[in-house]
């Protein structure tokens, strides 16, 4: 008999019940969610919790009425922990990665989970890589695209003194997500008009594609395989310019790889997160649609999720995709299944089988 296509979502997120979250998340205003389930928040900080499927049930509920079987949880970008207190900032990370973790494990079936470490504490996020894998069973560590070092720097994450994050992530074979979050910090705007996550978060991830691919990564790190949020839209439409700069300016570059050799490379994903069938036609013509992975981002608002203003719904642009010959059916059924697992797991065909097998229970 031959077994249905899964639909796996590869970009979710997960919010704690209120009670879940320790006390001294709300007390050293690191983050909490209201008793109500109202709003998430933060010092000096608040945002409402738009849909019900930010929680567990709900999001169980939410995944049986569209048919997802699977959702890959990251972590939550507010828990990064860029500047808090190095104490502060272990306690808030451990407790995302132990929350997540108990979600895999309480629901195999349905929720594979990332962790997060933060890079500018670099011995405690190798510690924090061995514990989550060798301990919690996680297999994807989600990363930002910057992050604060410890003299107040914004620093990108594909910056060189990183590499024994890389390492172990090579050593582990592990997933990698890249994710950007707190460019009002350091970009010198008037945070208006949401004007950071509609324009800067794309440049972040452009950002952090453009050092991976310099400093060759993908081929370095050969059984690392690393997935960028969003499409990475804007690489897509940047590309010519990166290689036009490359060649123009060689003085510039010295040492680093061209650009033009990360194009469609087997261990660099996107997700299809980028809003409109031309973003997504971009981004499979410049990679090839076997580099691509679902993500919804679910349930944030500028996630695809039912929106009858848009006439939106979890799944819609591979569904235009596909009316407007974009994809076909094989390249549409990989999206959703086979990419995400490549993803997840590389070429250990066990590995696949064994998360298939969760999947189908």
């Amino acid at each position: 008999m031959t077994q249905r296509k899964l639909r796996i979502n590869g970009h979710s997120h997960l919010l704690p019940y209120p009670e879940e979250i320790p006390d001294y998340m709300r007390e050293k205003g690191i983050f909490w969610v209201d008793k109500d389930k109202k709003f998430m928040l933060q010092k000096g900080w608040k945002r409402p919790v738009t849909d019900s499927s930010f929680f567990l049930h709900e999001k169980l509920d939410w995944m049986a009425r569209n048919k997802i079987d699977h959702a890959v949880v990251l972590n939550l970008s507010q828990l990064y922990g860029n500047g808090l207190r190095v104490e502060e900032m272990k306690k808030a990370l451990r407790f995302q990665n132990d929350f997540n973790a108990r979600i895999q494990q309480d629901y195999p079936n349905k929720f594979t989970c990332g962790f997060v470490v933060h890079p500018g504490f670099l011995r405690s996020a190798c510690w924090e890589i061995e514990r989550c894998v060798e301990q919690l069973n996680l297999r994807l560590l989600c990363l930002p695209t910057h992050y604060m070092d410890t003299i107040g720097t914004w620093r990108c994450i594909y910056d060189e003194e990183n590499e024994p994050i890389f390492e172990l992530a090579n050593k582990y074979n592990l997933a990698v997500e890249i994710h950007p979050y707190d460019g009002e910090k350091f970009i010198n705007l008037e945070n208006t008009a949401w004007r950071f996550h509609l324009i800067w978060m794309l440049a972040q991830c452009a950002d952090a594609y453009h050092f991976l691919t310099l400093n060759g990564y993908q081929e370095k790190y050969p059984n690392m395989r690393t997935c960028f949020a969003h499409g990475s839209q804007l690489s897509q439409i940047n590309l010519g310019r990166r290689i036009q700069g490359f060649d123009g300016r060689p003085d510039l570059f010295e040492g680093k790889q061209h650009p033009r050799k990360a194009v469609g490379h087997k261990n660099i994903f996107f997700d299809t997160l980028v809003h409109d069938t031309g973003g997504l036609e971009l981004l499979i013509r410049n990679h090839g649609s076997k580099q691509v992975v679902m993500g919804l981002d679910d349930p944030y608002p500028l996630g695809e999720m039912e929106s009858h203003k848009q006439s939106s719904y979890p799944g819609k642009i591979l569904d235009l995709a596909m009316e407007r010959n974009i994809l076909n059916q094989n390249e549409y059924d990989a999206i959703w299944q086979d990419n995400v697992l490549q993803w997840l797991c590389g070429d250990d065909t066990t590995a696949k089988q064994k998360l298939i097998n969760r999947i189908l229970n």
